[in-house]
């Protein structure tokens, strides 16, 4: 399997944290397995039709797909005429560029888009990210992200902060952080917090030395002790910490 992600241009970079492309070249068929992020994304299946969602979705030739921030892992059946490329977008900025649904309404799913806010199979393979560039900066709708400083608090701790901080901190309410979290990322905060959280315990574990224990990695990351981490592991990715 080819995989690769190329950075957008500068007047998106706010917006859009890459393009993907994915490529099946190997003889046997195999699941490739996602974790959540956080992020919504966009895809279009410029091969053959790819099984995802755990195989619930069939994504056909020339569809777009919207896809929602995850809250537990996702698995896509690669096979040698697999080819997608999609758009991972930055949390909370995909109504900059869509007047859709609340996010929350799209949690773990894969919707097919409809035609007008499709991309165009013709030019996207043509050259497609010259054509995703100029595509993001035609509708570009409005600049503000109401949750960009309470993102980057929540990302700067690595995902160790209270709810209740953060309002503070951003001179809100808990409340308010609900609303703005359920309509703009689909997630609640406390979710969003632990998957920055485990994204950041992931990182460390795939970059320790074996010989670091797990419960270190896990009172540096803030679980209580090394099987509150595992369970968080498990719960995200469907894996023991042995097996990432």
């Amino acid at each position: 399997m080819e995989y690769k992600e190329i950075k957008p241009c500068k007047g998106l970079a706010s917006f859009i944290h890459s393009y993907w492309e994915l490529k099946g070249n190997e003889p046997d068929r195999q699941w490739e397995r996602i974790f959540p992020d956080g992020c919504a994304g966009l895809v279009i299946n410029v091969g053959s039709t790819c099984l995802t969602d755990n195989g619930a979705v069939n994504m056909a030739f020339g569809k777009t797909y919207v896809v929602g921030a995850m809250t537990t892992f996702k698995d896509s059946f690669i096979d040698n005429g697999t080819h997608l490329l999609g758009v991972c977008f930055k949390p909370a900025t995909f109504d900059k560029f869509y007047n859709y649904a609340s996010q929350n309404e799209l949690i773990n799913d894969t919707v097919e888009f409809e035609k007008i806010n499709s991309f165009s199979i013709d030019k996207i393979l043509d050259n497609p990210y010259k054509y995703l560039n100029q595509f993001f900066s035609d509708r570009i709708q409005n600049k503000s992200n109401l949750l960009e400083s309470v993102i980057n608090d929540i990302r700067t701790t690595n995902g160790q902060i209270s709810i209740y901080e953060l309002s503070k901190r951003n001179f809100t309410t808990v409340r308010q952080l609900e609303r703005y979290f359920k309509k703009y990322i689909g997630l609640s905060p406390k979710e969003y917090v632990n998957i920055i959280r485990f994204q950041h315990a992931l990182t460390i574990i795939k970059n320790s030395d074996k010989d670091r224990s797990l419960l270190d990695i896990a009172f540096e990351c803030g679980y209580y002790d090394h099987a509150h981490l595992t369970n968080e592991i498990k719960r995200h990715t469907g894996l023991s910490p042995s097996l990432l």
